[in-house]
């Protein structure tokens, strides 16, 4: 189980962070829609907390 949160689950919720913090600089960049910066904002911050339950978990896995 750790090796698939470590090594599979981590990455791509990293990536899906990265992938929308990109999508919200762009949007920003383009003087688009305020409201979609605040989605976007929105949806960042909850992958951020599941990438760092996913990393909590991996951590905890490992150390067993």
């Amino acid at each position: 189980m750790a090796t698939f949160l470590s090594t599979i689950l981590l990455p791509v919720a990293v990536g899906a962070v990265a992938i929308v913090l990109l999508l919200g600089l762009v949007n920003m960049m383009r003087g688009g829609s305020p409201n979609r910066s605040q989605t976007l904002m929105r949806w960042r911050v909850l992958l951020q907390f599941v990438a760092i339950v996913i990393t909590m978990l991996a951590v905890w896995a490992l150390g067993r």
